[in-house]
């Protein structure tokens, strides 16, 4: 099972403080380091020292960081023009060296678009945008250099484009599509995604939606196995219960409650709950660590899961 570290910078994060992170997963032997795509904070956090740009974080990282692989989970389809996107995230692949990965969603939260000026279509209208920026950012990656790319539709329309720069990896990146609605989603994951993802679900609802993707899938003659099917938790570790305890307070958490909805407990306990979703289909799990200043919590993670299942 891959596991990943999550963070959620809107909460309030400058780049020193998301590349320490980055760095720290990295030690641990992490997968890879993801962020979301947020310019407000959520909840009762004040955000300082204010919000971060995803690709301008991930371009830093993608310099200062050598193994981990990075992306976001998930970009909103509302902040960004779709030719642009694949520019930069085609950048960013390249300063890598071929280690970033895209997710893509229709975006959802009406009071961070109020606060930085940005139209919030009713979501039947994002889902159009979502679906057509997903078919023309995989639509330039993928045409050759000999060919030039164009595209008609509702929202955006594409003439002869070169489709440049071309990412490092081929046919571009990864491209992550997630959520839990019972038909676009799982018909847009079919059509352009490499993988699925389900964030903090139960396990329930993990395998029911999984298998909404897996009969999309079939209805577009793809293997359903081509996709990656994975979750993203909150995770609360630590070796006493004290040590729980304090985790959990630090991010306004219940012990008992995260114990109910995400992962949280000691070593041994989390190792058992990634076994289960591990069993539910689960090849991958995003880890969303909340507390960015605790370095210590991240190293306890790695060293009590990576390589562990």
């Amino acid at each position: 099972m891959d596991l990943r570290i999550f963070t959620e910078p809107q909460q309030g994060a400058s780049y020193g403080t998301l590349l320490a992170t980055a760095l720290a997963a990295e030690e641990a032997g992490f997968d890879a380091f993801f962020r979301s795509d947020h310019w407000l904070a959520m909840g009762d956090s004040d955000g300082l020292p204010g919000p971060t740009d995803a690709w301008v974080t991930l371009a830093g990282l993608a310099r200062d960081t050598t193994r981990i692989r990075l992306g976001t989970l998930v970009n909103s389809a509302t902040f960004r023009l779709p030719g642009p996107l694949a520019v930069a995230v085609a950048q960013v692949d390249d300063m890598s060296g071929g280690r970033v990965e895209l997710g893509l969603g229709a975006g959802w939260f009406l009071q961070e678009h109020e606060a930085y000026g940005i139209p919030f279509p009713d979501l039947g209208e994002r889902f159009e945008i979502l679906e057509e920026q997903l078919a023309i950012i995989t639509g330039l990656w993928n045409t050759s250099e000999e060919e030039r790319f164009s595209y008609q539709g509702t929202h955006y329309q594409v003439s002869g484009s070169p489709g440049l720069p071309k990412p490092t990896q081929l046919g571009g990146p990864p491209v992550i599509v997630g959520g839990g609605g019972p038909r676009r989603t799982p018909r847009l994951a079919a059509t352009y995604a490499d993988e699925f993802n389900l964030p903090f679900r139960s396990i329930d609802d993990f395998r029911a939606q999984c298998e909404r993707v897996r009969t999309a899938c079939e209805q577009r003659d793809r293997d359903p196995d081509s996709l990656v099917y994975s979750a993203a938790l909150v995770v609360c570790m630590g070796a006493t219960d004290d040590e729980i305890s304090r985790r959990a307070a630090a991010i306004g958490r219940e012990v008992d409650e995260l114990r109910e909805n995400g992962l949280c407990g000691r070593p041994d306990e989390i190792l058992e709950r990634l076994v289960v979703w591990r069993n539910a289909g689960a090849e991958r799990i995003y880890l969303q660590v909340l507390d960015l200043a605790d370095l210590d919590h991240v190293g306890l993670l790695g060293e009590s899961l990576v390589g562990k299942i």
